[in-house]
């Protein structure tokens, strides 16, 4: 199996949208799910910082993983963008054909 889920943060819902269209358009993701606003604590620049932000989850293929992220490195506004992939080990065998047929 090779589909693989991508979790990505960004800064507002305006740039997650962005993105993942822009992803999605070029079928290098079959789908992107914007998440509700979430609270971020974490460090950055020798100090602890809390903001708001956006999760995006992404459906792709392993093999599409890396042009993916190269993209998402040059649409974010992030230095240092969040871009984590996951393994998909199981799931519906229909859907995970799907992503396969809608991802280049």
């Amino acid at each position: 199996m090779s589909e693989t889920m991508i979790y990505v943060t960004a800064g507002s819902r305006d740039e997650a949208l962005r993105i993942g269209r822009s992803l999605v358009e070029a079928r290098l993701a079959a789908c992107a799910n914007i998440l509700a606003p979430m609270t971020s604590v974490y460090w950055w620049e020798g100090a602890v910082q809390e903001d708001d932000e956006v999760a995006m989850v992404l459906k792709t293929r392993q093999d599409l993983v890396e042009p993916l992220t190269e993209r998402i490195r040059e649409l974010h506004s992030y230095d240092c963008p969040c871009v984590v992939a996951l393994p998909i080990t199981g799931g519906n065998q229909a859907f995970l054909k799907w992503i396969d047929s809608e991802t280049r």
